[in-house]
């Protein structure tokens, strides 16, 4: 877990990161400087460093008008609704879901872009993940779970 620092503050990565995610999905916010201003108006000082890898986490991108969050990442909270066990073999992830919800957890998982994900295959109320070669199968579950969490 990564903390916050300064003297705002720790705050425990997870709500920063829900912090983050409200802020920019509540106004524009042009540059990271402006983010992190808001992040220590609310208690919570963070690095550039941190502030960069959280929103990289968070799949936020800067357009225009600013940063803002891609639809995996809006959708999350229903993948927390949906998603009801994420498990590996060691070869393979499998994501249970609810009856019928598991194309549409695939293809939030697919537009999350993962870099550990090869490709999901999905059923009814299950998915099949294949990790890349060098992530393992650990690593994907921890990060579907950040993903399932946000």
């Amino acid at each position: 877990m990564t903390a916050a620092s300064g003297a705002g503050g720790v705050m425990p990565q997870h709500k920063r990161r829900e912090l983050i995610r409200e802020l920019i999905s509540s106004r524009a916010i042009e540059t990271q400087s402006d983010l992190r201003d808001l992040l220590a108006s609310r208690g919570c000082a963070v690095t550039q460093a941190t502030l960069s890898r959280d929103l990289t986490a968070l799949n936020a991108r800067r357009t225009a008008r600013g940063y803002e969050l891609d639809d995996a990442t809006r959708a999350s909270p229903l993948l927390a609704e949906l998603v009801t066990s994420i498990d590996d073999n060691g070869s393979l992830v499998v994501v249970h879901t609810a009856p019928g919800a598991a194309s549409a957890v695939a293809l939030a998982i697919d537009r999350a872009k993962l870099p550990e994900v090869l490709g999901t295959i999905a059923g009814d109320d299950a998915i099949f993940l294949a990790p890349r070669r060098d992530a393992g199968t650990t690593r994907v579950v921890r990060r579907l779970r950040e993903l399932v969490s946000r």
